[in-house]
């Protein structure tokens, strides 16, 4: 059972108030009451053997805790910081925005740091989302290899997007991390993990036109949630389902 506390702020040198770290998670809340959980720094292996453009698979060193979204942004987070809903399901303040291109969501997250006075809001890399995804776990999911139980975990097979928080967490206290929507990462698309960078930070260097996205969404069919499994789209797409949440650093 993951157990969150909330932090009310972290100071200039970046210590946590109010709380000491030992639980196993803690839960940020920004001036739009949006919820981010602290991920622990650790090394994984990175990918898996169900498909080629997802090896070799790979040691990755994540140097540093971050902060992630504890959900996928939502619509109400969306409208308070661009004024509007470009959703392909509008009018449900707790489901995940959705139909916002990469380029869209660098202006969101461009205004959320003008908002909040800091520099340390942005995409995860595809490294960093893997490794939040997974949480420790080897298995094809967060919750195990059968993928049978997923729908106790995420939205995937269905119609439409959902409300954020409804299925069981992965064991980081991450909600959504498997279907509901597809979420952005800040990486350029590679067909596979040769050359990857070993640190996690997010590999740029590409002659694509293509951002990755992970996670499957509220249409996919099982396999395509998996956590290892890799997609990416045209970075000014717009598309009913994709979505992202956002990392802060610590």
């Amino acid at each position: 059972m993951v157990h969150c506390e909330t932090v009310n702020r972290i100071d200039k040198h970046n210590k946590i108030h109010n709380n000491e770290q030992k639980e196993e998670c803690k839960v940020y809340l920004n001036s739009i009451s949006m919820e981010f959980v602290l991920i622990p720094s650790g090394k994984f292996m990175m990918g898996s053997k169900q498909d080629s453009t997802e090896n070799p698979t790979h040691e990755v060193t994540i140097s540093e805790p971050f902060f992630l979204g504890k959900y996928p942004v939502t619509q109400k987070e969306w409208m308070s910081i661009m004024g509007s809903n470009p959703s392909l399901f509008p009018g449900h303040d707790n489901h995940p925005v959705e139909q916002v291109s990469w380029d869209d969501v660098q202006e969101f997250i461009s205004k959320l740091n003008e908002k909040e006075g800091t520099d340390k809001y942005r995409l995860p890399s595809e490294a960093e989302w893997e490794y939040a995804c997974k949480a420790g776990t080897t298995s094809k999911y967060y919750f195990g290899d059968d993928e049978s139980d997923l729908d106790e975990y995420g939205w995937c097979s269905g119609k439409t997007t959902h409300p954020v928080g409804q299925k069981k967490p992965n064991p980081w206290g991450l909600y959504d991390m498997n279907g509901n929507v597809w979420e952005w990462c800040e990486d350029k698309w590679h067909s596979s993990f040769e050359g990857a960078p070993a640190d996690g930070r997010p590999w740029e260097y590409s002659t694509s036109s293509l951002r990755i996205d992970r996670g499957g969404c509220w249409s996919s069919l099982s396999r395509f949630c998996r956590s290892a499994l890799r997609s990416a789209n045209i970075a000014d797409d717009r598309m009913g389902f994709t979505g992202f949440r956002v990392l802060r650093e610590v």
